[in-house]
């Protein structure tokens, strides 16, 4: 009988506190049906169509009709003495040692000041790491063969090599102009 008391306790405790909380749900919510009914009056928006699936017309590659595609032609101004890695254009020095510069990418490098006693230039170049290196001309910079032609007050100049794609090698000229200018 113990038991039954305990649990008849508990319900009457409880009756009210589940009474107070359903008369609070009974709330006027006449404006949000209103606005239920607003939102299902208004008229479907129309799906926009999906696209047109266009068809894959394949391209069939005639191999010995046409020029090789992976070499360049001489309408692109090389030779074919020269595309072909022949002639005597301009070569690197495979053999000499490389200087400390030229591990890094030239746009990773950057020029800071110069340096000058009497008629002689030296670049400032900073390295990646922060450091300072002192270049003069004839010496290499950069991965692709960069030669110093010449320094002056405002930029570093450098005649850099790099390949063809077909076994040669092209000359171009690059630069280096002082930081903050």
């Amino acid at each position: 009988m113990r038991i039954r008391r305990r649990t008849t306790g508990r319900l009457l405790a409880a009756a009210p506190c589940a009474l107070m909380l359903l008369v609070g749900c009974n709330q006027d919510m006449s404006d949000l049906d209103s606005y239920i009914a607003e939102v299902k009056a208004r008229p479907a928006q129309p799906i926009p169509p999906i696209p047109a699936v266009k068809t894959y017309s394949p391209y069939v590659y005639q191999g010995l009709t046409g020029r090789d595609p992976f070499r360049p032609s001489t309408s692109e101004g090389i030779d074919e003495q020269t595309a072909s890695g022949g002639g005597a254009g301009p070569r690197p020095d495979m053999d000499r040692p490389k200087e400390y510069l030229e591990r890094f990418e030239l746009d990773t490098l950057s020029m800071v000041g110069t340096f000058e006693q009497g008629e002689d230039y030296w670049g400032l170049i900073r390295d990646p790491d922060g450091v300072i290196h002192r270049v003069e001309v004839d010496q290499y910079l950069g991965k692709n063969h960069g030669r110093v032609t010449r320094i002056d007050t405002a930029e570093v100049i450098l005649s850099e090599l790099i390949t063809d794609g077909a076994g040669g090698w092209l000359e171009r000229e690059a630069s280096m102009a002082l930081e903050g200018t």
